[in-house]
């Protein structure tokens, strides 16, 4: 047999063996996955190792890492009863598991010395052939072996070795158990013993079948062996251990026979065996020995009647009959039954009386919600057995472990056995073993069999037992009927709590979770609660959700903000009745000492209230959390008083405060008592429900502040709680008492610590977890954009620099400039966020802003006002916000707002700022006005462009169709690029046309074969774009570069040598050269960014913001560019809007009064549009020329825009810096190299002019004066002044359009400077100059002259320079009529005395001019005519300053008929013209005005002279009228006046000839003329 692999694979023992395995054990090939090995190869193994076993050996080897496996042990050996179990005990000693055990009983042959002959796969094991022997082949799969494989291989033998024993030994113990019971039969017994003919049956009993002997051994009175032992017991070792030697003989009243457990399992078996002792006595019945045999009930003894058990049968019935039944009867077979089931141990260690008691205790409780316990002592004092009867539904695991801690505890024991018994009985029994020390342990004070001096209460052992099997749900059902709860509604909800829940939960936690779950409401709902925690946690949270769980990450956090320490969870699902699952989570916490200290003199409900308010705020998103929220705890505070703080907080870091929003937060946790203190301040000012004296309360809670806030040490933290305070303090209104899920504050700037200039009039904060937002407001009206903001960071800085250039678009319009922004704090939850966020913002701004109701100011509700009436609010589309109007005003109207859909201009009722094409129009004014001033005509020739958008857009997409000879050759936006090197301007024009009108276009869809030869579409993620010659041609680009990145073709673009820039795009493209890219504020092209110097186009339109810092507008005007501002290009959107917003207001008012219907509002709407734009457009149109005309001559009037721009910073607070205007130095600089303001500066100047004039004629009585009031109506259009003539006189807004209207109208048609000339030359205000130029623009015609002057035919240098001409006129007389005229000017009456005079005699001054004067006009008309002005125009072009002599000549012929000596005002004009020439005035005027302008001085002495000579020319005429009878020739009139001042006229022409040899009319020899001039008037 001992061959190798190759004989043993054909080998017929090894396919017997093999086939005895697969009979015993599957064959892992299809298996269950586990690694164990193949059975063929584990019989092979076996087979090897049963190849020689020499008779009565054992064959036993543990193999470790066999196959994959922790460890194999394969056994041979004869096969005997109780192998398999003593094998399965020694490798549970050895600390291992059986993964497999595979046990075939194999019949071989044997040669005489051991070696395999034969395996008979067939035989039958019993009856096995002759000469055969059967044989356990064992094969065991184990788990790894923690003490080694030697270990289980001893502890293998030594088990094979007990059981050879056993089997070997059992006929002598059975021969001995028969023994002894032959003695007892004729041995007398004792009173009160159990009988020896008992004790004989009972021994013979076991012998007969019911009893496996495992061992014997016998003992002498004193306890020690007097024979060697059978079986096991032949080992002292186990003998010892399995019950003492002492004890049992030692116990003088113990009786004769003792059955009880061994104190140690059996060798053979994983369970305790039977110790059965006798006790021997001799004739005098003293004890001579003890017999003791051990072993194991046989089935058939387990089930045997108790009837039918000797010694075990007369205790039963005495027990019965004890209790007086008989046996036969009902309770005596209750009785029977009760005891039939008890445990054998007990029915053979009991007595008749413990066995009557337990009977009958048992029967009391059967029908009850009651346990029972009995107890008995082990004789050996090893143990305590206690019977437990329970209901049965009432044992579970858990029971069962809450009695045996029971026990163990109040019998102490060292650990606990069970056996429990559940059938169909209304009781389970559970036999419970407690183990002990030898000799320790408590009695059972109940026990009558074994008695002691540590005897327990039975009674109360009993109790705590009943408390300890009484189910969770019995406990919880109590606590609710205690509470007076619903235990129908609670017994209903019991299915859908688990046990893991129960396991943790006490019941009266419980029924507080119970509440929490059943009140909420559905997914999503969620409930807190706070209560004092135990072990270590100072308080427990829990947490209620209902729907989906919650994970850790997002529930610690809040926690951990609201400063405590969290040190468990112990989380639960509960589904209710409704299917709602409910996940409960309870945290137990721990707070820091600081807060332990903090909430030591407040109530529980009041920290729990506190606690749970604000995490549930936090959790459902009305709060955030952070480092604030710890002031819940440490001040005391409630989540919404915390808020307002965070909020604050939140606006400090939107000033620009160098502390974080942490620091802020620690700072406050620091000092508790000033942030109570600095909200008892907020709820002073603003607490509507405050009675007394607010005034007082405000003032007490402000000293109380003042004086903590001295006592903190560190400046740090001085200046962040000042930093509250002033915050506070200088907040004007606030919503928080409205209780709304966002706050609102209004603010006065000028109020408020460190605010970062320009500081607006008023601005409001709004501040929710979801949203922030600030809206900037310069003045009581006032109307701007509201954007969403991509700079959570710093939007208001963002804001703050838009509302600049809102507040300079603004000057066209009523309002003044505002500007909103906010920003949304979860973008990734879509654009519905954005909505409802924008909605919020506006509610915030709407909560804080009075209403207009019957003309009265109305104040929101429980909003307490430290300002005066404020109820313009008005608001329009952005940056993000372009469809949002409707919203805006769906929102206002749930407000009642007085606007209506006025308060967002450009909603779906409204002008469409696109369809009109109002914006990229206006800015179209600008482009024509730069390129006609280049002498190019966009409307009618060809020029080059390059672009920022796309012809989806507004402004581009409008602004690309405004002309049919646009050549396009590149343009791109945040997606492609597009380059059309040569287009055609038409075919180019009518795919603009097509995209424009396609919904949602992009360059993309632009038709390719369109494009010119070398142009192209590339989307900006390309890689590269190849570059055409043509390309480089048309964009400037270096002959060597063959292809461009997308960004580097974008500056390319930037930078090409094209006619127009036009930007109808979003982004910052270009800056001056010293600045750097983060003063653009759009990092997203600092990439592309050029600076003005490097534009090569002529012109730059600006249809869209910010496309150019302001500095680098400059820097492109300096180098030569045509630009204005994007404020002035595209100030159409905003004006429009303006227009919209008052014709609505107008509207609205007569809906309200029934005059008109909502639809026929909105038709009249509809009809006016397109006068609408016209009156914008005009204004575009008017700004325009006005910049021009400035430009042309900025570099003479530089002094002024100096002394102009100082002005406007020490009274109105112009910041140089921030609006980019010259410092004096500047100017300076400016001065000397012959330059001035360039076009960006001049805008600005002219906004700043407009503001300035508004702000004063408002604060007069101007606008309420008839002859201006008259003028409303020019504001509105046709259909509204015809229809509705009332309705225009009652606006609102009328002293706002009325003083817009005239400052505008005054500053574009004057000039920037001239109010302010008029102020520093005669101290005349804002509202005299107003009535000045109302006067002599009336008195002159000069609107109507302007007017004609714009032709398009007349270039523009030419109308330039006659505007200017006509402004000349425009300011002397203006001086007139302010210096001569009684103050302030009556203007309708000025206007009525000399419009018809002059206009009468205008006419007449070619013709009455003489000498050079007249030579000077025909030469001047001629030069004009030349340039395209017809003869009339040219004309009266040419004789406008000699116009200004008609107003003194209208005072001459008053004059005259005052001397009662009418003259006809034609001979009065001719005289005075003729005297003019006569004395050389002229001459002298036009050497004054060639004077040099320098500072303001020089400005004053100009005038004077000018004053002074004409001042003389009219007293000359009128002395030269008197001198002469009406009628009289001019010549002779001349002629008498000269004889009458003969000696005077001497002197004088004597001075004058000495002057006029000089050659050098200076100021001095002005002056000397002047003075002669003067001495000739009488």
């Amino acid at each position: 047999m001992a061959g190798g692999k190759a004989e043993l694979a054909n080998d017929p023992e090894l396919e017997a063996v093999t086939a005895l395995y697969a009979r015993h054990a599957p064959d892992l090939r299809g298996g269950s996955g586990e690694r164990l090995p193949r059975l063929d190869t584990a019989a092979e193994e076996h087979l090897r190792l049963a190849a020689e076993r020499p008779p009565g050996e054992v064959l036993v080897r543990v193999r470790s890492e066999s196959a994959g496996v922790g460890a194999t042990a394969e056994i041979v050996t004869d096969d005997m009863p109780f192998l398999v179990g003593a094998v399965l005990v020694a490798v549970s000693k050895a600390g291992s598991e059986v993964r497999r055990l595979i046990h075939p009983i194999v019949v071989v042959r044997r040669t005489p010395d051991g070696k395999l002959a034969e395996v008979l796969g067939d035989a039958d094991p019993a009856t096995p052939p002759p000469e055969t022997v059967v044989e356990s082949w064992i094969h065991l799969d184990l788990d790894q072996l923690p003490t080694g494989p030697d270990d289980l291989q001893r502890r293998l033998a030594e088990a094979i070795g007990h059981v050879r024993r056993v089997v070997g030994d059992t006929p002598a113990m059975t021969d001995r158990a028969r023994a002894v019971a032959d003695e007892l039969t004729s041995a007398s017994g004792r009173p009160g013993a159990t009988a020896p003919g008992e004790i004989a049956r009972f021994l013979q009993w076991l012998v007969d079948g019911h009893f496996t002997f495992l061992g014997h051994r016998g003992y002498t009175p004193d306890g020690a062996p007097h024979d060697a032992g059978l079986g096991v017991l032949r080992d002292d070792r186990l003998a010892a251990a399995f019950a003492p030697r002492e004890g049992l003989i030692a116990g003088g009243d113990q009786d004769d026979l003792v059955v009880t457990r061994a104190s140690a399992p059996s060798p053979l078996r994983a369970q305790h065996p039977y110790v059965v002792a006798v006790l021997v006595r001799d004739a005098q019945g003293a004890v001579v020995g003890e017999e003791r045999f051990a072993g194991l009930l046989t089935v058939p003894a387990l089930y045997e009647s108790v009837l039918d058990i000797p010694v075990v049968e007369h205790r039963v019935r005495e027990a019965i009959r004890g209790a007086g039944f008989p046996l036969d009867s009902y309770s005596g077979q209750q009785m029977l039954d009760v005891l039939s089931e008890l445990p054998r141990e007990e029915l053979f260690s009991a007595s008749e009386e413990r066995l009557r008691d337990t009977a009958t205790g048992v029967l009391t409780v059967i029908g009850r919600s009651a346990v029972r316990v009995f107890g008995r002592r082990d004789p050996f004092r090893r143990f305590i057995s206690c019977l437990v009867y329970l209901p049965r539904d009432r044992y579970t695991t858990s029971s069962r472990l809450a009695m045996a801690e029971v026990l163990q505890r109040r019998l102490g024991g060292t650990s606990v056995d069970h056996t429990a018994r559940v059938s169909e009985s209304r009781l389970a029994q559970v036999h419970f073993t407690v183990h002990t020390d030898t000799g320790a342990g408590t009695a059972i004070a109940a026990d009558t069999d074994t008695g002691g001096p540590d005897e327990l209460d039975l009674s109360a052992l009993q109790d705590e037992l009943g408390e300890a099997v009484r189910t969770w749900e019995d406990r919880l059902l109590a606590a609710v009927a205690d509470e007076g709860g619903d235990t129908a509604a609670i017994t209903a909800a019991l299915p859908g709590i688990p046990d893991s829940y129960k396991a943790v939960a006490p019941p009266e936690r419980a029924v507080e979770d119970l509440k929490q779950v059943a009140g909420l409401s559905g997914p999503g709902d969620i409930g807190v609660r706070l209560y004092r925690g135990t072990a270590g946690a100072d308080w427990r949270f829990t947490f209620y959700l209902a729907g989906e769980p919650a994970t850790l990450t997002a529930v610690l956090p809040v926690l951990q903000q609201l400063g405590t320490e969290v040190l468990d969870e112990r989380p639960a699902e509960l589904t209710r009745t409704d299917g709602l699952r409910v996940h409960i989570y309870d945290f137990g916490l721990r707070l820091d000492d600081a807060t332990r200290e903090a909430v030591a003199d407040r109530s529980d409900a009041e920290i729990a209230s506190g606690f749970c308010a604000s995490f549930r705020a936090a959790w459902t998103g009305e709060a955030e959390s952070d480092g604030f929220s710890a002031l819940v705890l440490r001040a005391g505070l409630d989540w919404r008083e915390v808020s307002m703080l965070r909020a604050y907080a939140r606006y400090a870091r939107q000033l620009g405060s160098p502390y974080g929003h942490q620091y802020m937060a620690t700072t406050l946790l620091a000092h508790p008592t000033v942030a109570r203190s600095l909200v008892e301040l907020f709820r002073a000012r603003f607490d509507p429900g405050l009675t007394g004296d607010r005034d007082a309360a405000i003032e007490q809670a402000l000293a109380r502040v003042r004086d903590l806030i001295d006592a903190v040490h560190g400046l740090d933290a001085d200046r962040i709680l000042r930093g509250f305070l002033g915050m506070i303090a200088a907040t004007l209104r606030t919503n928080y008492y409205r209780r709304r899920p966002f706050l609102s504050f209004k603010l006065d700037p000028a109020q408020v610590p460190d605010m970062p200039a320009p500081r607006p009039k008023y601005e409001i904060f709004v501040y929710s977890p979801r949203v922030e937002g600030v809206h900037l407001r310069f003045g009581k009206v006032a109307r701007g954009g509201l954007r969403w903001s991509d700079r959570p960071q710093d939007f208001r800085t963002e804001i703050l620099g838009l509302v600049k250039a809102q507040a300079v678009k603004n000057a066209v319009i009523v309002p003044v400039g505002a500007k909103g922004g906010f920003v949304v704090r979860h973008t990734e939850r879509g654009r519905a966020e954005v909505e409802a966020c924008y909605r919020t913002f506006i509610s915030g701004l709407l909560d804080v802003t009075d209403n207009l109701v019957d003309g009265e100011a109305v104040p929101p509700p429980d909003v307490v006002r430290h300002d005066g009436d404020d109820t313009y609010l008005v608001v329009a589309a952005d940056k993000g916000t372009a469809t949002f109007s409707d919203i805006a005003n769906e929102v206002a109207a749930s407000y009642g707002f007085w606007l209506g859909d006025a308060f967002a201009s450009g909603g779906s009722v409204g002008y469409d700022h696109k369809a009109m094409g109002i914006t990229a129009r206006g800015a179209w004014e600008s482009v024509k006005r730069h390129f006609r001033e280049l002498g190019v005509d966009t409307q009618s020739q060809d020029f080059t462009v390059v672009g920022i958008g796309d012809m989806s857009g507004d402004v581009f997409g409008n602004g690309m169709l405004l002309s049919r000879h646009i050549k396009l050759i590149a343009a791109f936006d945040h997606r492609h690029v597009f380059v059309d090197p040569d287009p055609d301007p038409a075919t180019s024009y009518e795919e603009r046309e097509r995209l424009f009108e396609l919904p949602h276009s992009s360059w993309d869809d632009y038709d390719r074969s369109l494009i010119s030869p070398g142009g192209g579409v590339w989307p900006r993620t390309a890689k590269a774009v190849p570059v055409s010659p043509q390309m480089r041609r048309a964009l400037g680009i270096a002959d060597r570069v063959e292809q461009l990145s997308p960004p580097e073709l974008i500056a390319a673009i930037l930078r090409a040598p094209a006619d127009l820039l036009w930007n109808g795009g979003i982004g910052t493209y270009v800056k001056a050269t010293d600045e750097p890219h983060e003063a653009a504020g759009d990092k997203a092209n600092d990439g592309v960014r050029a600076n003005g110097s490097e534009l090569r186009v002529k012109v730059v339109g600006e249809g869209g913001n910010l496309g150019l810092t302001q500095r680098g507008r400059i820097e492109f005007a300096r180098n030569g560019g045509k630009i204005n501002t994007d404020a002035i290009d595209n100030s159409a959107g905003v004006d429009c809007s303006d227009h919209e917003v008052n014709i609505k207001i107008l509207l609205d008012g007569l809906v309200a009064a029934g005059r008109l219907t909502r639809d026929e509002r909105n038709a009249v709407l509809a009809e006016m549009t397109d006068e609408v734009a016209q009156l914008v457009l005009a204004d575009n149109v008017s700004q325009n020329d006005v910049l021009g005309i400035a430009r042309a001559h900025a570099p003479a009037m530089l002094n002024v825009h100096r002394r102009l721009t100082a002005d406007l910073e020490a009274r109105r607070g112009l910041v140089r810096e921030l609006e980019v205007l010259p410092d004096e130095a500047g100017f300076a600089e400016l001065e000397a190299a012959g330059q001035g303001l360039t076009s960006p500066e001049l805008a600005t100047l002219l906004a700043h002019t407009k503001l300035d004039l508004t702000a004063a004629v408002l604060d007069s009585d101007l606008p309420d004066t008839p002859a201006f009031a008259a003028r409303l109506p020019e504001y509105f259009p046709r259909l509204i002044r015809e229809r509705f003539p009332d309705a225009i006189a009652a606006h609102p807004l009328r002293r706002e359009i009325i003083a817009t209207l005239l400052v505008n109208e005054m500053v574009d048609g004057a000039g920037i400077t001239y109010a302010f000339r008029l102020g520093e030359e005669l101290a005349a205000s804002p509202t005299d100059a107003v009535r000045a130029y109302a006067v002599t623009t009336a008195v002159f015609e000069l609107p109507q002259l302007w007017e004609q002057l714009r032709a398009p035919r007349i270039p523009t240098a030419v109308s330039d320079r006659a505007i200017l001409e006509s402004r000349r006129l425009l300011d002397r007389a203006s001086r007139w009529f302010l210096t001569n005229r009684p103050q302030p000017l009556a203007v309708g009456s000025a206007i009525a005395r000399f419009r018809e005079p002059v206009r009468e005699l205008r006419g007449l001054i070619p013709d009455l001019l003489r000498g050079k004067e007249r030579e000077s006009v025909e030469e001047s008309a001629t030069e004009l005519t030349g340039a395209g002005l017809d003869a009339e125009l040219a004309t009266r072009c040419a004789t406008l300053m000699h116009s200004y002599g008609l107003l003194d000549i209208v005072e001459l012929v008053e004059l005259a008929e005052q001397d009662r000596e009418p003259r006809d005002p034609e001979e009065v004009t001719a005289l005075y013209y003729a005297m003019s020439n006569h004395l050389g005035i002229d001459l002298a005027l036009t050497s004054v005005s060639a004077l040099e302008r320098g500072d303001r001085w020089h400005a004053l002495a100009r005038l004077a002279l000018r004053d002074d000579l004409y001042g003389s020319l009219r007293s000359i005429t009128l002395d030269a009228m008197r001198e002469s009878a009406p009628g009289t020739p001019i010549d002779d009139t001349i002629a008498a006046w000269e004889r009458a001042n003969a000696s005077r006229l001497v002197r004088a022409r004597a001075a004058l000839h000495e002057i006029g040899k000089a050659g050098q009319l200076d100021l001095a020899t002005l002056s000397v003329v002047s003075r002669q001039l003067r001495g000739l008037a009488r």
